[in-house]
């Protein structure tokens, strides 16, 4: 197997990790379509950054960082649903995306091209997942009580819109490293799918998280090998094998 392969798969279980993990809290809180429709507004700031030059990811960072600025501020100050919000960012993001994604690089962005995931761009990938990973492990617990009861989390002296705003932030994060492996379209459903396939199968929660983060795993790997091995673009292929596990997790879980 050659290095640049290596290099590939590792970034791809990191990303896949952070992404599952991420999920599992999404899942608990309600929240499935913040991650599908966050994926989509990474869409038009690839499309400026690749119009003008610039690294996709960096231009995907930017639009997803000011897109969680945004809603949590709304949020926060606003009677507005937070899902409500960020349907609205969605739907704009998406319409601006495709209009000025230039037309060459519109599938690549939209399902993902492991040919243009360079050295450089999976060691940065990798160092920055492994980073979320770290810091929402190191928030689980204040994430954990904001989902039973936020008065409950505020009582333990807990910043609940702080939390969730580091989460937002956390969740921007992950979809921007990931659309090169999975897309923009199809992003959302790496960050949710496994989280949903641990639920059906895990027994405690930390089991979940466990569980959740090592589907993400095996579906960004899997999916990788499908794609080089048949020559498919790997998003499709990542999702499906995600989807799979859910499939097998739901038939478990109806046996029992």
């Amino acid at each position: 197997m050659d290095t640049s392969l290596l290099l590939l798969l590792a970034t791809g279980a990191v990303v896949g990790a952070a992404s599952g993990y991420l999920g599992s809290f999404m899942v608990l809180r309600r929240m499935s379509l913040v991650g599908d429709a966050l994926s989509h507004v990474a869409l038009p700031g690839m499309a400026i950054a690749l119009a003008l030059g610039f690294d996709p990811l960096a231009g995907a960072l930017l639009a997803l960082t000011l897109a969680v600025i945004g809603i949590w501020y709304l949020g926060e100050r606003s009677e507005i649903y937070p899902e409500a919000l960020v349907g609205v960012f969605f739907t704009a993001s998406l319409a601006i995306g495709i209009l000025v994604t230039p037309e060459p690089e519109l599938l690549e962005t939209l399902f993902g091209d492991l040919d243009r995931i360079g050295y450089w761009d999976g060691l940065v990938t990798m160092i920055l997942a492994l980073v979320v990973f770290v810091v929402a492990r190191r928030i689980s617990s204040k994430l954990l009580l904001g989902v039973i009861s936020e008065d409950l989390a505020s009582s333990t002296g807990a910043n609940i819109s702080s939390v969730n705003f580091v989460y937002l932030l956390l969740v921007g994060v992950v979809v921007a490293l990931g659309v090169k492996f999975v897309g923009t379209l199809l992003m959302g459903a790496l960050v949710i799918v496994p989280a949903v396939a641990a639920k059906n199968a895990a027994k405690s929660i930390n089991l979940y998280y466990i569980m959740a983060a090592s589907i993400g795993i095996l579906s960004v790997l899997l999916g990788i090998s499908i794609a080089r091995m048949f020559s498919v673009p790997s998003g499709p292929a990542v999702v499906l094998v995600s989807i799979m596990f859910f499939v097998l997790s739901y038939i478990l879980k109806a046996r029992k």
